[in-house]
């Protein structure tokens, strides 16, 4: 069924334990399944970063890493970029609320900065989940109703005091899900509901069903590559949308998890975490899982002893390599094509993996040729330039941080 409606701000949200989005527990990967993941900033542009702490969320300069301002929220909220270049989203139990980071590029190709402003505008959802940015939609994923909320991104630049006109796909049952629309108005939507999640449909433009694949238990996150190869992750490989067909590959371990993709428009080869022991404890893992879209194969890399990492903690190069930030403190750089280790930079001290997900811990995002690290140890945040490996700033925080997103400018 779909709907169009018109939006209205809400009223701003009132500081307290977000309960409600706690319990959308899994790992979302929406910062790094977007198709602006890993591409090239606008020449000028002037970046700022969104990292939020207990309570709060912090706007710093994306090239100093000095905090401009700072707001306060729910004791636990999520940062995506909004992809407009200019607003994140911060997920709180009312919905996706807008942060304007007061910068963006205008029409005539400038950089523009202003002061930032945590908004009232707020997109209502039921236990909001994960954020899409693609092909100039962003698709945000309501996990207590299922409802798919997409917006014409540019619209977000020119917002007057009201949210801009949406549309609303709802779906059959509730679950913790995703979807994302392609450049043809195909949207591809998870399959589940509260006894689990089992694969993907897709609807045509006009919202009928066109495919579904249900060889998909434990359906989660989603990952755009070269050529709109989409690919969701499973609890037994992953499924590849590609030239209106479903294909499922099957991980080489009777349980093979693949929850988040991280990919780039420019190479056909998606980075996926992998778990292959359901009983691990703790969230440190030690396998990347490497998934070509045209190949239509999935190889499990096993990383050198001592590299391991957690879903916040993997990204994407301008070039295409592999991004793993590991507990021993080092930024790795892996070649896809082989799945070699090409090189190392130091960059936080050693540390341990979370108790829980949501658990302050280093976290990664990527924007251009420079690499965003948290160090909750030290309440700070570090860029690093991804061509010579050293930190160029380093910025302070009030709190522990615990996500990162990057309004590009």
């Amino acid at each position: 069924m779909r709907k169009r409606t018109m939006s209205k701000a809400a009223i701003p949200v009132a500081v307290f334990a977000a309960s409600a989005l706690l319990l959308g527990g899994c790992s979302t990967s929406s910062s790094s399944s977007s198709d602006d993941a890993a591409s090239a900033p606008a020449a000028n542009a002037q970046p700022r970063v969104a990292v939020t702490y207990e309570g709060g969320v912090a706007v710093l300069d994306g090239t100093t890493l000095e905090v401009v301002d700072e707001f306060s929220t729910e004791e636990f909220t999520r940062v995506n970029p909004a992809g407009d270049g200019r607003h994140v989203f911060v997920t709180m139990s009312e919905g996706f609320q807008l942060l304007d980071t007061g910068t963006w590029t205008d029409e005539s190709g400038a950089a523009q900065t202003a002061d930032p402003e945590l908004t009232d505008l707020i997109f209502e959802a039921d236990t909001a989940g994960h954020v899409v940015r693609h092909g100039g939609k962003t698709v945000l994923y309501a996990d207590g109703t299922s409802d798919t909320t997409i917006i014409e991104t540019a619209d977000l630049l020119t917002l007057d005091g009201d949210l801009p006109e949406t549309e609303v796909v709802e779906a059959p049952d509730a679950h913790h899900g995703v979807s994302i629309v392609l450049d043809d108005g195909t949207l591809l939507t998870t399959i589940g509901d509260s006894e689990g999640r089992s694969g993907v449909r897709v609807l045509d433009a006009d919202r009928e069903e066109i495919a579904s694949n249900e060889e998909c238990p434990g359906v989660h996150g989603e990952g755009t590559a070269m050529n709109e190869a989409v690919v969701f992750g499973c609890e037994d490989g992953a499924l590849v949308y590609s030239d209106g067909e479903i294909t499922k590959l099957t991980a080489p371990d009777s349980y093979g998890r693949m929850g988040n993709a991280f990919v780039t428009d420019t190479s056909p080869i998606v980075l996926g975490d992998y778990k292959s022991d359901p009983d691990l404890e703790g969230y440190l893992l030690s396998a990347v899982a490497l998934i070509d879209t045209e190949a239509m194969t999935l190889q499990v890399v096993d990383l050198p002893e001592g590299v391991e990492y957690t879903f916040r903690d993997l990204g994407r190069t301008p070039d295409d390599d592999a991004l793993i930030l590991s507990a021993d403190g080092s930024l790795y750089v892996m070649d896809v094509e082989t799945g070699e280790i090409t090189d190392e930079f130091p960059v936080v001290e050693a540390w341990e993996g979370p108790v829980e997900w949501q658990d302050a811990h280093p976290a990664l995002t990527v924007n251009g040729s420079v690499a965003y690290v948290t160090e909750p140890a030290t309440d700070s945040v570090h860029a690093v330039d991804l061509e010579t490996g050293e930190i160029t700033s380093t910025g302070e925080l009030d709190g522990a941080p615990v996500e990162i997103a990057v309004a590009a400018g």
